[in-house]
Formats: C-alpha cells, structure tokens, sequence
C-alpha cells in the first residue's frame, strides 16, 4: 500500500485538489489582483499623468514630485490598515475580513476615475484623490496577509509554497496589466484625449473586477487551520499579542519583502518618469516596456513560489535579495546609456529579481506567526515594507538624484537589499513545517 503524503494543514478542499481548491485559489488570486491592478495602475498614472491633471500649476518637476507623494499616503495608511483588518481577521476569520478589503479597494479605485481635474474644482481635487489614496492604503493593508493566509492554510504542507503563489501572482500580473491597459487607451486615443479623459477607463474598469471578486469570496469557507485556532479558543488582544511575543520577528519581517516592493514601485514609477523625462522615450514606449518588464515580474514570481517548496523559502529569498545588492549598485549606469533597447533589458532585469524574491513571501512571512496573530503580524510586517519602498523610496530617488546624481541612489538601492538579505536569513525556515500552531515559543 503506498504511503500517504505527510502533510501539516492539508484540508480536504486541498486533498481533492479539485473544484474547492480551486475556487479558493482563485479567490485569493482576485483580491490581491485587484489591490495590485489598482495601486500599480495609479503608480503609473501618478508618475505620466496626475502631474498634468491634478498638480498643473506646480509645473513639470514640481507636479510629479507632488504627485508621486501621493503614493505615499497609501503606504503609510497600510500598516493601520494591517492592524485593522488584522484584528478582525484574527478573531472572525479571514473570509469575512477579505470580502470588505475588496469592497474597499476597489469602491476607493472607481472613484478615482471619476474626480474632475484640478483645472475644473481646484485644490478640492488634490485632497480627494489623496483621501480616496488613503482609502486603498486601508483596504490593502489587510487585503495581502488575508489573502495570503487563506491560501496557505488551506494548502498541504509540502506544496505550501507552489499554492501561495496565486495571491503573489495576483500582485505581479497586475505590473504588465494596469501599463498595458494604459497603453491600448494611449495608442486609441490622442495625447490630449488621454489626459483630458482617457486615463480615467481602466480605474473604472477596477469595478468589474470588484464584482467578480466578491462573488468568488461568497462561495468560499473559513480555512480549517482558523477553525481549529477558534475552538480552542482564543485571549488577548492579537496586536498585544503580537509585539509582547514576536516584535522582533515582525522587525525583521520587513526585510523579507524589501529588495521586491522597492524594485516594483522604483521602475513602475520614478524609472517610468525617468525614462520620459532624462532618456526622452515616448509615454507609450515606456509603458509597453512596463507591461512587458510586469511579464518578467509574474513569470518570475511563479518560477519562486514553486522552486521554493525544494530548495527552502529563506534561500530562494535571500539569494534573490543577493542579486538585488548588485543590480541596485548597476542600474542606473545601465539605464544612462540612453537606448530604448537597454532601457527596456533593464527594466526586464529589475522586475526578473523582483519576482524572484516575491513568490516565496507568501508563505515565508506567515509561516514565521501562530495562528492566533499570524493576520496581524504577518501583515504589519510586509506593510510597512511598503512605506519604505514604495512609498518613501520613490519619493526619495528625484531628491537624491537631482542632488548627488544616479550613483548614490543606486547605493541606496542595494542597501536596502543588504538589509533585506540580512533580515531574511536571519528568520527561521519553516518550509517543512506546519501552520497549525499557536504557541508564541515556537516562533
């Protein structure tokens, strides 16, 4: 009789590896493609288009570093969000949670596409679109650690990582989606159509995504490895929980997602900016290189998730922050060649690293937390990674660059990858280990 495969979490949605299973995955996937399609699609719009729209009287340089603090709002609304949505999907569950992440995510991102022009209403549209901003950052803080939790506890043990990849994998399609939606509205419409109004279509098309991901959501149950947490009870408070027991771990837990937010937010926004700006490409030139560099990016991802369940999440991590240390330092000397074509091969590269270090986070930062915190924790970490590379290091890179040259934004850069790789390596691997647990000591 052949032996059963030893698993830690296995349910029976993911025995059956059949229709449960894959209406949980794909309700995974939905929730972070649409946090991801809307905060990448505004990255882009932010970097090409808000400056003209909402930031007119600031002038060129002036608009887009006005318009590019706008991302910051939602990083730093993100960790409050964490903690939030956290709470509760710690003590009612992760389905419930999740299905008012989305409606948050995607009500903030329709209307944005319908606030009129700071030529039409003033300053009033500025401090809508940054309320609306702070909106997404909400949503999305619990959007991804709910998400990502609700596939790995669902998932066998020993293809925890593979499984994790969907809701990675939804944050990753969207780099190559939101820029090539933009693209196909740019190339069917004039340069002034596409500012006047134009630019405004996919952020409406956010809601049909929002549709759908609800729908899914409504057909999916609670993940076993919470329903076991539940009945055996829960104390505290988990946030409480959390920093009286694994602060530390979190602390370090910001590393893990370091070298790939800062990579992503760097090329898709300022890198997109730069190449319009210093290496004279066409908006339509650099945003089919963003679709393109955003393949690399989910191909990438996916390639991660799966060689880690061989290899062990910590050196498929770390490794890829590595290279990141290098390329960060090479970047920029790469792009000043000034060519389309290096131009492109660059952003390839970026994106390549970045996926390379993403699509084991899934399952790499949760396996670090007991069940009974593990929403709060896991997501306050990877959170506020985001305020430090997607949203301060974007901001940052005109100022440094503007006052110390390319140089030192690229060390910059690879510093922020040496403390991701120092982060990351110093954390436990615990590919082989169950979820289903609830002691603070084992963490």
């Amino acid at each position: 009789m052949r032996q059963a495969e030893p698993v830690g979490d296995e349910s029976a949605a993911a025995r059956s590896g059949g229709r449960s299973f894959g209406r949980i995955a794909f309700a995974s996937l939905i929730g972070t493609l649409i946090d991801g399609y809307d905060f990448v699609l505004y990255s882009v719009a932010a970097a090409l288009v808000f400056p003209k729209v909402f930031f007119p009287s600031l002038g060129g340089a002036a608009g887009t570093i006005a318009s590019l603090a706008t991302l910051g709002v939602a990083f730093v609304a993100r960790p409050i969000g964490a903690l939030l949505f956290g709470h509760f999907g710690d003590r009612l569950g992760r389905k419930r949670t999740l299905i008012w992440a989305i409606l948050g995510m995607g009500i903030g991102t329709t209307l944005m596409g319908v606030i009129p022009s700071a030529n039409t209403i003033g300053v009033a549209a500025p401090i809508i679109i940054v309320i609306l901003r702070a909106v997404q950052g909400l949503a999305v803080g619990g959007e991804w650690a709910g998400s990502v939790l609700f596939v790995t506890e669902h998932a066998p043990l020993r293809r925890r990582g593979l499984y994790s990849m969907f809701p990675q994998l939804g944050h990753s399609l969207p780099t190559a989606l939101a820029p090539a939606i933009l693209l196909l509205v740019g190339v069917l419409s004039t340069p002034e159509t596409f500012i006047a109004w134009g630019w405004r279509v996919p952020f409406l098309a956010s809601a049909v995504l929002v549709v759908i991901g609800l729908y899914i959501r409504l057909k999916v149950e609670e993940t076993p490895v919470f329903a076991k947490s539940r009945e055996r009870g829960q104390s505290g408070v988990p946030v409480l929980e959390a920093f009286k027991h694994q602060s530390w771990t979190m602390v370090r837990g910001i590393g893990v997602s370091l070298t790939t937010i800062t990579f992503v937010y760097v090329a898709q926004s300022f890198v997109a900016n730069y190449g319009v700006e210093h290496i004279h490409l066409s908006r339509n030139q650099v945003l089919a290189v963003s679709a393109l560099s955003g393949l690399f990016y989910a191909v990438f991802t996916v390639l991660s998730a799966f060689i880690s369940d061989r290899i062990g999440r910590r050196r498929m991590i770390g490794g890829a922050h590595v290279l990141g240390v290098v390329w960060g330092l090479l970047l920029f000397p790469v792009l000043n060649f000034g060519t389309f074509p290096i131009y492109a091969a660059a952003l390839c590269v970026t994106m390549t690293i970045a996926g390379l270090a993403y699509g084991a986070v899934g399952a790499f930062l949760p396996e670090q937390f007991p069940t009974q915190y593990r929403f709060t924790a896991a997501g306050f970490s990877y959170q506020i990674t985001g305020v430090i590379g997607g949203g301060i290091a974007p901001l940052l890179a005109p100022v440094i660059i503007s006052s110390y040259g390319t140089t030192a934004f690229g060390v910059v850069l690879g510093v922020l990858c040496v403390f991701a790789a120092v982060c990351t390596f110093s954390l436990k691997d615990k590919t082989n280990e169950s979820m289903d647990w609830n002691d603070p000591e084992q963490g």
